[in-house]
């Protein structure tokens, strides 16, 4: 059985969520080319709260269609907005679903709300989502050269 897709618009960009905070991707790591910062409305669901859209500038690569975002960034985003909606949730899980049309995001910000329904309307999952290996570096014995 097919899997049923989040949101009615077609999957779009790739996600990577850096979990190092001492890590900065000033270049893609897929193509090695310069990322430049650009503000996106993501949707997420936290953890006793339910589904969240949220404008987060993050870092974003137009070749690979790849937006970084660093987790401590969002982590604190999360939790200074989430202090004033549902303060029991602070500081617990979430998952970033994918994203929404910014200009759907913004007519929200100023009106009473939008339903589920609506939001999702406007919203697309991720084409795929990657994760980020780090190789220290560092001396190492003979045997375990990767070169």
């Amino acid at each position: 059985m097919a899997r049923q897709r989040l949101g009615k618009q077609p999957a779009r960009y790739a996600f990577l969520l850096n979990p190092h905070a001492g890590i900065r991707l000033s270049k893609c790591p897929t193509c090695d080319r310069p990322t430049h910062p650009r503000k996106f409305a993501l949707l997420i669901h936290a953890d006793g709260w339910g589904p969240l859209a949220m404008g987060k500038t993050g870092k974003y690569c137009a070749r690979c269609e790849l937006i970084i975002v660093h987790k401590n960034e969002l982590d604190a985003e999360l939790a200074h907005c989430m202090a004033t909606l549902a303060p029991d949730a602070v500081g617990r899980e979430y998952v970033v679903l994918g994203t929404m049309d910014r200009k759907v995001w913004q007519k929200g910000l100023h009106t009473e709300g939008q339903s589920l329904a609506e939001a999702l309307e406007h919203s697309a999952e991720f084409k795929k989502v990657l994760q980020l290996e780090v190789d220290w570096g560092g001396w190492r014995p003979a045997e375990e050269s990767t070169a």
